[in-house]
């Protein structure tokens, strides 16, 4: 059984930054895409950020240039680095992790809260 854990949300003010982690029970080389994902009060989950094994990322518009999507192998643990945080980005983040055989995981998700 899969288990993903965040951590790292929480409250800040509008410019500030916030890291976000996200901990696998087991390996996440054996993910094909792992990522982050945002529901907003009220709002559909929405893709956030991507990052395939082969190290391909994919970014939401509305973050591009402010948040990054990393990994660790060693930890088998993905980040995102969310830097000039705005009101918008308030919501709930998940990580997601997709295998190859394409089923998908999910954490159970960290409030982030930014202020104006």
């Amino acid at each position: 059984q899969v288990q993903l854990v965040e951590s790292g949300g929480g409250l800040v003010q509008a410019g500030g930054s916030l890291r976000l982690s996200c901990a696998a029970s087991g390996s996440i080389l054996s993910f094909e895409t792992m990522g982050w994902y945002c529901q907003a009060p009220g709002k559909q989950r929405e893709r956030v950020a991507t990052l395939t094994n082969a190290g391909i990322t994919n970014y939401a518009d509305s973050v591009k240039g402010r948040f990054t999507i990393s990994r660790d192998n060693t930890k088998n643990t993905v980040y995102l680095q969310m830097n000039s945080l705005k009101p918008e980005d308030t919501g709930v983040y998940f990580c997601s992790a997709v295998s190859y055989s394409l089923s998908t995981y999910w954490g159970q998700g960290t409030q982030v809260t930014v202020s104006s």
